[in-house]
């Protein structure tokens, strides 16, 4: 007799009573037990359709596995991006192209990953990226209109969703979306000099809760090279450049400037770079550093600042590496 479509473990409860035996079910096949592929199942819903059994722990335990063994792995890290944002996330996609062995944990605030290029400007759908940009959706593979000058990708979360897929189908990387970085790890060598070690995390939500709730501890992650992303200034916004000024890394913050797209985006890709040791700071978060322009909805400096930010990350991985170990 061939075996039933739906497979479980024969794992048992705390009271010793088999799982298997305490469902009063048997699975239902569907198509005779051969359901391959969605054209198996068509027409099929009512006379044969049932979905495996499942206990609701069991789905806890999936997760929850995951994520704490997930927590256990990343808590040291090669590198760290703080914000997967366009240029964040820009930077993943390099970073684990070029170095599989590098174990990179990407920190995110928000629940959704991509900051704010799920659009184009002013709620518009379209994303323009400025040439030469366009290589870097030649190499994601996203479509677009060459309109001279530019390009015009159709829709922002074509650009953003095939960007992100791509980068958590790498084996090495690993996103934890609704965390934020709420302080850096430094040390400090016997001539003062401070650097940048890895990063405290906590779940979003108790990062707001701060002002009326005591006593929640964070996470913390270490890793030789932290690269920050997290945009121009905002509630999580310009975090590491603004946390360098508060401990006396940085003498001030430029502030950002006003929108001009041609001085704005040559300045973000070519000044992207290590701020102080251990720490990269790409994308709009240099603009509060360095008192660049504002871009506006032009996203070819995102991109292009993420590339640039992981060749620097590469250049001094294996000297920040060597001083961590120390």
């Amino acid at each position: 007799m061939s075996p039933p479509s739906a497979m479980y473990a024969e794992t048992s409860h705390a009271d010793g009573v088999p799982l298997k035996a305490a469902f009063d079910v048997k699975p239902v096949p569907i198509h005779n037990n051969k359901a391959q592929t969605l054209e198996d199942m068509a027409n099929k819903w009512e006379e044969s359709f049932k979905f495996a059994p499942i206990r609701e722990s069991q789905v806890s335990r999936a997760m929850t596995r995951r994520y704490f063994n997930d927590l256990d792995t990343y808590a040291e890290s090669d590198i760290v991006i703080v914000g997967a944002g366009s240029c964040g996330l820009s930077t993943a996609y390099m970073l684990g192209k070029a170095r599989p062995d590098l174990k990179i944990a990407i920190i995110e605030s928000g629940v959704a990953p991509g900051g704010g290029a799920w659009l184009g400007g002013q709620l518009f759908s379209a994303m323009v990226m400025r040439k030469p940009a366009e290589v870097f959706l030649n190499d994601l593979g996203v479509p677009y209109d060459d309109e001279g000058d530019f390009v015009v990708v159709k829709h922002a979360a074509l650009f953003t969703s095939t960007l992100l897929s791509k980068v958590l189908s790498f084996p090495n990387v690993k996103l934890f979306n609704a965390t934020a970085v709420e302080d850096l790890i430094t040390r400090q060598d016997a001539d003062g000099n401070v650097r940048i070690a890895g990063v405290v995390t906590n779940w979003t939500l108790v990062s707001m809760h701060h002002d009326d709730q005591s006593c929640m501890d964070p996470n913390t992650i270490n890793a030789p090279v932290i690269i920050s992303t997290t945009g121009h200034d905002g509630p999580f916004g310009a975090f590491s450049v603004k946390r360098l000024v508060s401990m006396q890394q940085l003498e001030k913050l430029g502030g950002m400037r006003g929108l001009d797209m041609n001085r704005a985006e040559d300045a973000i890709v070519k000044r992207t770079r290590e701020v102080v040791p251990g720490l990269i700071v790409g994308g709009m978060e240099l603009s509060e550093v360095d008192g660049a322009n504002r871009m506006g909805p032009t996203f070819g400096a995102m991109a292009l600042s993420g590339v640039k930010a992981a060749e620097e990350a590469l250049k001094v991985f294996d000297e920040r590496k060597r001083q961590n170990a120390a």
